[in-house]
């Protein structure tokens, strides 16, 4: 993985952003790691990757509220219980 100064990513923002599609580049400030710039393709790959990870957990999660005995009406009470 590249590693770009803030100041070097602004200063070559073309260079920067060809990098960026080729892998994920670390952009620091005053030696500490601020950000990581990576292509659109890849962003929308993680973006799925956890969309998919949060509806199997919950998914997950019903299942087992489920089996536990957790009906819509006794959800709905727990809800609105606001003690």
């Amino acid at each position: 993985m590249s590693t770009y100064t803030a100041n070097e990513a602004k200063v070559n923002f073309g260079a920067f952003l060809d990098a960026a599609q080729r892998e994920p580049v670390r952009v620091t400030r005053r030696d500490r790691v601020v950000g990581v710039m990576v292509s659109a393709q890849d962003y929308e790959s993680m973006r799925a990757f956890y969309a998919n990870r949060l509806q199997h957990t919950l998914a997950e999660t019903g299942a087992h509220a489920t089996a536990q005995g957790l009906t819509p009406e006794a959800l709905d009470d727990l809800l609105a219980d606001e003690s």
